[in-house]
């Protein structure tokens, strides 16, 4: 079991390590503080200026795209895809998220996902995306992934994804608050299975 992932719903994570670590903070019920809070585009079940605020403290770095900086205040960093930065002693890799057969998330709005480290292992967070060729490049230990289709890739491109990134753990996620349900990460898992270890996380 991964000890130190949380899923909070959707593609809200609470991740502890070194830092307290945010993404996407989205119908958060439980007041923290956040070192880190991650935002990978400006819809707003991802960017949620009020859900922010129950997990932002003084000291908070709010790392993000362009178009959600300009909702959002206090300590901002402004990412695009290829950056790389360093906040609070943790490096995050920004890497692009986009769809490529639908409208959603078109790539020319510059919206990310994340490769980050924490208590050792390099987790990333893909954001809503589509099963993209710049996952072939991709390197992490612990794999986010969405699974619900309309939006984002559905469960049998997810586990295509999963099995180009080559996780130890693919935890899927965007199920079950807007669109999508457990069956999703339920046929995830089943696909990779004898391949790619998949944990399917309670909703805390």
């Amino acid at each position: 079991m991964v000890k130190n992932i949380h899923w909070l719903g959707h593609d809200t994570f609470r991740i502890t390590g070194e830092k307290v670590i945010y993404t996407d903070p989205f119908k958060i019920r439980k007041k923290d503080t956040a070192d880190i809070i991650l935002i990978t585009h400006e819809h707003y079940d991802h960017c949620s200026p009020e859900d922010v605020a129950k997990v932002q403290g003084p000291e908070t770095v709010i790392v993000t795209p362009a178009d959600c900086a300009a909702k959002l205040r206090g300590n901002i960093r402004v990412v695009k895809p290829g950056d790389t930065v360093e906040v609070s002693g943790v490096r995050i890799e920004v890497v692009p998220s986009y769809n490529t057969n639908k409208q959603f998330h078109t790539k020319d709005r510059g919206w990310v996902g994340y490769i980050f480290t924490a208590s050792g292992q390099r987790i990333y967070i893909a954001g809503d995306t589509d099963y993209i060729p710049e996952m072939k490049t991709f390197r992490a230990d612990i794999a986010l992934l969405p699974v619900s289709g309309t939006y984002v890739m559905t469960a049998d491109e997810a586990a295509k994804a999963a099995l180009d990134i080559k996780p130890n753990i693919a935890i899927p996620m965007h199920y079950g608050s807007i669109v999508g349900s457990r069956n999703d990460a339920a046929h995830f898992a089943e696909k990779l299975k004898g391949k790619i270890t998949v944990e399917i996380l309670p909703e805390e």
